[in-house]
């Protein structure tokens, strides 16, 4: 795996951050996607300091802005003859969060975040993708979906317009979004050396400081949820599974969880008919 790279978004913090370590002492470059280059520079130092790895790189790539993912692709272009992996793990999800926030191209941020932003960085990666020996994109959902197993895309109104912003529906609606996009493509690259999975993330201490909004009540909730929570370290070890197994060479289209067991996902997300209209509703935001 020397000579592999690997872009992973989001990879300044939390599992991202993990999953950057574990996979530069794996032997990967690395290309860390981060929004902020104040935060992406002190994580870039710790993972190169943790890897005792040199081949680890900043990318400023902020998945909200749609210009912004085609400038770093630019850049992603011109310095790396190709990429080989690509995990999709930055993620839009303030639990403080009361109303809707919306990206440059006026998107809202949870939905051009999570899902809009991952399916464009993936067009204009695939050729990349395509010249490697064997590519790999890996999709990341919740396991928090598990207890919404009826959730459906809100297809006539997929930002919640005038509706009741709820953060935690915006969230699940957009990873159940990925989930579908994986299956959908999965299936449009079979005849390729690219194959196309997701994980289901489950609960993972997370760092409350990141979210200096959340009222007292919300801290204590999530203070108790953590006892029973995994660490970013052992998520992160699910990420190194899937980007590097010499046995998940030829899987694709699978959904794995954080003991890197298949499981499955809802009837909706499995129904060609609503992944076509998904794609077809997304295709309108690119």
């Amino acid at each position: 795996m020397a000579s592999k790279t690997c872009l992973i978004t989001g990879g300044n913090s939390g599992i991202g951050k993990a999953a950057a370590i574990q996979l530069a002492k794996h032997g990967l470059k690395i290309i860390i996607g981060c929004r902020d280059e104040n935060r992406g520079l002190v994580a870039l130092k710790e993972i190169k300091e943790k890897s005792n790895s040199n081949s680890v790189e900043l990318l400023l790539l902020d998945m909200s802005s749609q210009r912004c993912i085609r400038s770093a692709v630019n850049k992603l272009i011109s310095n790396h003859s190709q990429i080989d992996i690509l995990i999709h793990n930055a993620a839009d999800f303030d639990i403080s969060r009361k109303a809707p926030q919306y990206s440059d191209e006026n998107i809202e941020t949870v939905w051009a975040t999570n899902h809009v932003g991952p399916v464009l960085l993936t067009e204009l990666l695939l050729d990349k993708l395509k010249q490697s020996e064997q590519g790999r994109i890996i999709t990341i959902a919740s396991q928090g979906l598990v207890l919404h197993p009826f959730l459906k895309i809100n297809f006539a109104n997929p930002e919640f317009t005038n509706e009741k912003f709820r953060v935690e529906t915006a969230y699940y609606q957009s990873k159940l979004a990925q989930v579908m996009y994986t299956y959908w493509l999965s299936d449009k690259l079979k005849n390729t050396k690219i194959t196309v999975n997701c994980i289901r993330v489950t609960n993972v201490k997370i760092d409350i400081e990141r979210y200096p909004n959340l009222s007292q009540l919300m801290k204590l909730m999530y203070s108790i949820k953590s006892k029973f929570s995994i660490s970013p370290d052992e998520m992160a070890q699910t990420y190194l599974y899937l980007a590097t197994s010499p046995e998940l060479q030829s899987v694709t289209g699978k959904y794995f969880d954080e003991k890197n067991r298949l499981v499955t996902s809802s009837t909706f997300s499995k129904d060609k008919h609503q992944i076509e209209k998904l794609m077809e509703l997304t295709a309108k935001y690119i």
